[in-house]
């Protein structure tokens, strides 16, 4: 039996009727009183870069399905229906076994269907100072395309997008092995200069990890690798839009750079997402939750993701960047859908796309939504 949910457009502001099951089968014109309808409906939300939430950590092998499942839920919360968990930066054991245990999740919960594939960040990445952010320098290292294979091998093939630096000799040549394999490459911490950015463009890395993030605190004037990034029109960027990663005006004139279509909302959140303020370990990597969302290395202020979600993240886009409701919305969905290459996805909402609904209130004065009901293939799984 088909559902139905009323609501206004998120890209037109026009009153919309959407029938759907696990698919959507129509979108039509709403032609009863609009006095009726008190909220709006986009496509749910995707997310491509999540390390942990809730208090669980996405990173540890150790992590019970029952707290990943939980973990899954408090994110349809917030509008989110595809999520690609994140394994940073490790020894191959542990990264292995969290793949391992992010894979029997996907497979065996009933939230794991969300779980839309893997997001390896790490372990190819700069070990400098800066470029390194909050990853344990002992374990940043160069490319090995063997490592690639047992990794993929223990993910069994769900890694879908790789965050690299291409710094490292021979970071081309696994670049073509990842992507000939489908695998999207991301560029990420990283120092890499102008030439190497290039090659790893020519190679087919087609996306940047988090920009100006994962940095040197200070950078030439020019050239620097977050211009090289800014510049490139074949590298769709991802941005955290909490306030705290970059300023505003950061992500206004990067947005602008990149152009909307380029630009795509992540939260990077990581386990102590959601929780209140307090000390907690991601692994063996001891941070700080502090009041107002900022999670730093504990006892310093050096950024250790982030705890955003991604209904605060897209009111951000609109409060502060200025962005509409339909752009701020278009970088959080279609445009993850499509670097992220989900299939069903980049159509937005139109029939036979995937049937993943996010249905909010939206306060034109303050430019804040607030999530109502989240649907997944047709199946509500909040509000």
């Amino acid at each position: 039996m088909s559902a139905k949910c009323f609501g206004f457009d998120y890209r037109t502001g026009e009153p919309i009727r959407v029938e759907f099951g696990v698919a959507i089968e129509a979108v039509d014109d709403w032609v009863g009183p609009t006095d009726q309808i008190d909220t709006w409906i986009a496509p749910g939300f995707i997310d491509l870069q999540v390390n942990g939430f809730a208090g669980v950590d996405y990173c540890s092998g150790n992590s019970s399905l029952e707290e990943i499942g939980r973990s899954i839920r408090e994110q349809f919360a917030t509008g989110v229906t595809r999520i690609y968990p994140t394994v940073i930066t490790g020894s191959e054991a542990d990264m292995q076994a969290a793949f391992r245990n992010i894979v029997k999740a996907k497979r065996e919960l009933p939230e794991g269907d969300a779980f839309e594939a893997i997001h390896a960040e790490g372990p190819f990445i700069s070990a400098e100072t800066g470029p390194r952010g909050a990853h344990p320098v002992a374990q940043c290292r160069p490319p090995q395309i063997e490592e690639w294979k047992r990794m993929q091998g223990a993910a069994e093939g769900h890694i879908r997008l790789l965050t690299l630096s291409p710094e490292y000799e021979g970071t081309t040549k696994l670049i073509e092995q990842v992507v000939g394999e489908g695998v999207v490459v991301s560029i990420g911490h990283t120092k890499a200069t102008t030439e190497q950015i290039a090659d790893a463009v020519k190679a087919g890395a087609t996306m940047s990890t988090h920009l100006g993030n994962g940095s040197h605190a200070v950078l030439p004037r020019h050239p620097n690798y977050i211009w090289d990034q800014l510049a490139e029109d074949k590298l769709t960027a991802s941005f955290i839009a909490d306030g705290i990663h970059v300023p505003a005006n950061f992500l206004k004139v990067a947005i602008r750079a990149k152009g909307i279509e380029r630009s795509v909302l992540v939260t990077d959140a990581v386990m102590p997402a959601g929780c209140e303020p307090g000390d907690y370990a991601l692994g063996e990597i001891e941070v700080t939750l502090h009041p107002g969302d900022r999670v730093t290395l504990r006892g310093g202020n050096q950024l250790a993701g982030s705890a955003l979600k991604m209904d605060v993240g897209v009111s951000y886009l609109m409060r502060m960047v200025g962005l509409s409701l339909r752009e701020a919305v278009t970088m959080a969905t279609t445009n993850a859908a499509r670097v992220g290459r989900v299939g069903g996805r980049m159509r937005g909402l139109n029939p036979g796309e995937r049937a993943d609904l996010v249905e909010f209130s939206f306060d034109k004065k303050t430019k804040e939504i607030k999530v109502e009901r989240t649907w997944l293939s047709g199946r509500l799984v909040y509000g």
